[in-house]
Order: structure tokens, then C-alpha cells, then sequence
């Protein structure tokens, strides 16, 4: 799993130029899945972002996770995270996981994070065309692959 995490001080996610989902000051997380990601993966990865320190403390550094300051999480499917441009200038989505597979573990996903946050994970459609509308703070972006645990 693949996830770009960004620090935000609003996010909406519109799908049919309607809002659908939408949340002040946390974190939008882009997430991507492949075949090869599994269960253990959906687990990991939600308990890093809900326990990364990226909010800025009194004296400006990066030391409270979302839960300290009482943040939200707009979880949005992404894949395109798995794009492959080696070959050409189309990019080749072969490596992400088809909706059969990917729909579960995006599920277990927001599930996980739920139960490490204890509070609701808005979110777009999963599969369907969005736009969406963020505030990046900072600018902070962070990304995260359950693959390459660095």
C-alpha cells in the first residue's frame, strides 16, 4: 500500500461537482493498493499515519500526531500510486490492484484507522471520479509504502 499523507487545513472531496465528504484541519491521505498488499499491510499503514507527529507543537515543531490536535482524516482512494512510466508517456497502472481486491482492503483500511483514532474517517467513493478541494499546511507532504518501510 502506498499512501500520500498531507497536512491540511481543510479538504473536500466533490464527486459530480456535489461536496460529498469533507473535513477542517487533519490529514487528506491519497491511498493506493496493489495485489501484493494484504491485510497486515492495511494494519501497519493505518497505525502510522494515525500515530505520525506532523502537527506543529507551541514552540513550531512537528511533534503531535492528529489525535492531539483533535484532527480529522479525509481518506481518498488513489490509484494512480502505482503508476508505472518507466516505458513511454502513458504511465501503466498494471501493478494496482484490481476493485475486487482493492475494495476490501481500502475498507480494512479506514476500519483500522477508526479503531486507532476512535473518531468517524470521511471519504470519497471509492472508484468514482473526484475532485478534490485541499489547504495544504505547510506545505507538509508525506509518503508511505507498507512495502519499503523506511
Amino acid at each position: 500500500m502506498r499512501a500520500i499523507i498531507q497536512r491540511v487545513d481543510n479538504a473536500k472531496v466533490f464527486v459530480q461537482n456535489k461536496e460529498f465528504a469533507s473535513i477542517g484541519k487533519g490529514m487528506l491521505v491519497l491511498l493506493g493498493i496493489e495485489e501484493a498488499d494484504t491485510l497486515h499491510d492495511a494494519e501497519w499503514l493505518a497505525g502510522k499515519i494515525a500515530r505520525m507527529r506532523i502537527f506543529s507543537d507551541e514552540n513550531g515543531l512537528m511533534n503531535l500526531s492528529l489525535n492531539e490536535v483533535n484532527g480529522e482524516i479525509l481518506l481518498v482512494s488513489q490509484f494512480t500510486l502505482f503508476a508505472s512510466t518507466k516505458k513511454g508517456n502513458r504511465p501503466s497502472f498494471m501493478r494496482s490492484a484490481k476493485h475486487e481486491y482493492a475494495i476490501p482492503l481500502y475498507e480494512k483500511t479506514k476500519e483500522f484507522l477508526k479503531i486507532e483514532l476512535q473518531k468517524e474517517i470521511k471519504c470519497g467513493i471509492f472508484g468514482a471520479d473526484m475532485q478534490i478541494e485541499l489547504l495544504n499546511n505547510g506545505p507538509v507532504t508525506i509518503y508511505i509504502d507498507s512495502q519499503n518501510k523506511e
